[in-house]
């Protein structure tokens, strides 16, 4: 029989299934600790036969979707279908047209969940969580094991509970930026780590030396301004101010843990001016090296 026309939209053996009531939306819409990223629905369909899904006009919502098990596909924008296979993951932008559904012969395990709030696009981009389907690593599933279950039974067990929304708001954050540094990287990204590790690494080891960047592309074998762009991308800066923060970084630690003066702590950071060493310390501190050291710690 050709069951091609089949689609199925609702109920699914041992489904779980979690709407937030609409006027709670608009509640954590407004509070201020809810209003950054928070739940609007969440669910759990085993072996989702015929399981489909068709948005013309979007969701308000970004749609997180895990597959657990067997396979199913996903079209954004009238594009392409993308397959989803088991240990893939996939998070659709809001307002994008999309379809989505369970493959007939093997369908899918999927748990999923729908989120929004003024953090949720920034915390998707960062994380490199947009545009495609990724891999989660064996760490990666388990952290969404771990949260999925007690927050599903938290909205569910006490919906009415602003403070279960606080919560909630802050494990799912936790939870995705978790997935994100541990998802399985693409080739391209692995090589794009290596070169910033290579570099890190480089820098560490010539702390108390000045190296120029010049020098630092070739060790790493890249060009300058390819390795300005993974510095600028990654980091927020470019590679030379970056290991000036790493000495500055080490020099507050030999403040606080050592009986070295500023002058020598500046000769072991490679610094040999110790006037600019201390305008650079109080540049990217906040303090001048006597003041930090003053400060109290622990």
């Amino acid at each position: 029989m050709n069951t091609d026309h089949i689609r199925k939209r609702e109920g699914f053996v041992e489904e779980k299934l979690y709407v937030l009531p609409e006027y709670w939306m608009q509640e954590l819409e407004q509070e201020e600790l809810t209003s950054t990223l928070f739940i609007t629905d969440i669910g759990y369909f085993p072996n989702a036969l015929y399981h489909f899904r068709e948005r013309l006009e979007g969701s308000p919502s970004y749609i997180f979707i895990f597959c657990e098990a067997g396979e199913g596909w996903v079209e954004l924008n009238h594009g392409e279908r993308m397959m989803i296979q088991q240990g893939n993951m996939m998070i659709i932008p809001p307002e994008t047209a999309h379809r989505y559904g369970a493959m007939q012969k093997n369908p899918w395990s999927i748990y999923w969940f729908h989120f929004k709030g003024i953090h949720a696009e920034r915390l998707v981009k960062m994380f490199g969580l947009s545009n495609a389907s990724l891999s989660l690593s064996p760490s990666g599933k388990a952290r969404l094991m771990e949260w999925f279950v007690p927050t599903y039974e938290m909205l569910t067990e006490r919906t009415y509970a602003l403070t279960t929304h606080v919560h909630v708001a802050q494990t799912t954050r936790q939870m995705l930026s978790g997935i994100g540094l541990n998802a399985v990287k693409s080739a391209q990204e692995k090589k794009r780590e290596s070169y910033l590790e290579q570099a890190i690494q480089y820098m560490h080891v010539h702390m108390s030396d000045s190296i120029s960047l010049t020098e630092l592309a070739k060790h790493v074998g890249v060009s300058k301004q390819h390795l300005i762009f993974l510095f600028n991308s990654e980091t927020g800066v470019a590679p030379i101010e970056y290991f000036l923060r790493l000495k500055i970084q080490r020099a507050g630690h030999l403040l606080d843990l050592t009986e070295l003066n500023i002058k020598e702590v500046s000769y072991a950071v490679g610094i040999s001016d110790p006037y600019y060493f201390s305008r650079l310390f109080k540049k990217i501190s906040g303090y001048s090296p006597s003041s930090y050291r003053k400060i109290p710690k622990g």
